[in-house]
């Protein structure tokens, strides 16, 4: 079984990372890097169903259905992950936990099986160490020490 697995460490505390990668208005920032993924229908509640958008490419719609499977705010999210159009279904989580005065963030995707899950882990992986290491870090310095935007304040 193939999984990713990446740890990195921000300056900013675990509540401000939180928002960053769990706020539906704030996802799409971070996630421009990758593949640009916006959440549909999302929420921190268990059970909720929702859809991660991004732009269609060739052999892929663009369409990752997700499932809420655990919350612990401001620690952990954990979620479901399939492709559209079916396949096997994955798991993401999001570890945050204090780190001397900023937050290490552990995101995991597991469950990648036989030879096409190895190759997707490692496409996904080169793609989210980019959304963590660029995309996640800008966001959070555009954003106060409430949360918001600092751009969206007079």
């Amino acid at each position: 079984m193939s999984a990713i697995h990446i740890v990195r460490d921000y300056p900013h505390p675990p509540q401000k990372v939180w928002r960053a990668v769990t706020d539906p208005e704030l996802i799409p920032l971070w996630t421009a890097t990758g593949a640009g993924a916006r959440p549909e229908g999302f929420a921190t509640t268990v059970g909720t169903t929702f859809k991660f958008i991004a732009k269609p490419k060739p052999g892929w719609s663009g369409v990752v259905l997700c499932e809420v499977l655990e919350v612990s705010e401001p620690a952990l999210l954990r979620y479901s992950w399939q492709d559209e159009s079916g396949g096997e279904v994955t798991e993401v989580a999001y570890r945050l936990a204090a780190h001397g005065s900023g937050t290490r963030f552990t995101y995991d995707h597991t469950g990648f099986t036989g030879a096409g899950g190895y190759f997707m882990a490692r496409f996904l992986g080169a793609v989210r160490a980019k959304m963590l290491t660029k995309g996640l870090p800008a966001v959070l310095n555009d954003l106060d020490d409430q949360g918001d935007l600092r751009r969206n304040t007079p």
